[in-house]
């Protein structure tokens, strides 16, 4: 794995816009000594000019009960995890997804059936920050683990093209969650940078052969599904500003105009579900 782990490695230290690495200092020192490592993700990597938009974090700590001063939030995020919440630093908006170490290798990897976090980090990342060396090796080792695990579950084709290979993949996790971007999304995740795939392809393949994926994609699309709508309850008591978040997020990836009415704003979780409904059939959220 030394050589995929190497791409994994000089990929994840990449510089970040200094705003976003600041915003990643901000939220470690949130958490004080739990923090381990804070990674950056998603669309937002691609951007140079962020404000207006929503940055996207993972936080790792070492102990959900040393990160958190309430145990009601330790105890959700041990049960459910990831916890997300909102954030705020020098003009600029984010969220963050919590995970423990452990959490985090586990859910890179074939272990689980869950795509959310493999999936997610199978795509292009960074540490933007880490408390030092022992959490920046554990975290580029965990991360190291998704694209294999990806590969495997996708079950490559005999003389599929390795582009091909990653959009079908792609399309696969994406169909397991709760989404609310448009059609073809997940083709411009690789789209978004070709070679970046090109070169992982075959080290990321070296590991997958060996992996015995868990489960199916009828079973991961059920599951996803279901843990999708218990994690947005579970935000609607974590996350500030929920609902429009939501709203803002659904109305940017699926081009529609979802205007909360005032009883939706103050009822985040209500809204969801008053929401999912119309959402669903209109084909908004997938």
């Amino acid at each position: 794995m030394t050589d995929l782990r190497d791409l994994v490695a000089e990929e994840l230290n990449l510089p970040v816009d200094p705003r976003a690495s600041a915003m990643a200092v901000a939220i470690a020192a949130k958490h004080g000594a739990a923090s381990r490592a804070v990674l950056f993700y998603g669309s937002c990597l691609r951007e140079k000019q962020l404000d207006g938009l929503m940055l996207d974090f993972y936080l790792i700590v070492s102990d959900y009960g040393a990160a958190y001063d309430k145990r009601w939030l330790a105890v959700a995020n041990r049960l459910i995890p990831p916890n997300v919440f909102y954030f705020e630093h020098d003009g600029l908006v984010a969220k963050y997804a919590v995970l423990s170490e452990e959490d985090f290798r586990r859910l890179t990897g074939p272990e689980t059936s869950s795509v959310s976090v493999w999936a997610r980090f199978a795509q292009p990342s960074r540490l933007a920050w880490a408390a030092d060396e022992p959490a920046r090796s554990r975290a580029i080792a965990a991360v190291a683990r998704a694209a294999p695990t990806l590969l495997a579950a996708a079950r490559p084709r005999s003389g599929e093209e390795p582009l091909a290979l990653w959009r079908r993949a792609f399309t696969l996790t994406y169909s397991a969650e709760l989404r609310a971007e448009r059609k073809g999304r997940s083709g411009s995740v690789v789209d978004g940078d070709p070679e970046r795939f090109e070169r992982f392809t075959e080290p990321a393949l070296a590991v997958a052969r060996s992996i015995q994926p868990n489960g199916s994609w009828a079973w991961r699309r059920f599951e996803g599904k279901a843990l999708s709508i218990v994690r947005l309850a579970k935000a609607a008591f974590t996350f500030a500003g929920g609902a429009e978040y939501i709203a803002w997020k659904i109305n940017r990836h699926a081009g529609t105009n979802i205007q909360l009415k005032p009883w939706q704003q103050r009822h985040p979780l209500l809204a969801g579900i008053s929401l999912l409904p119309r959402l669903l059939k209109s084909g908004a959220v997938r």
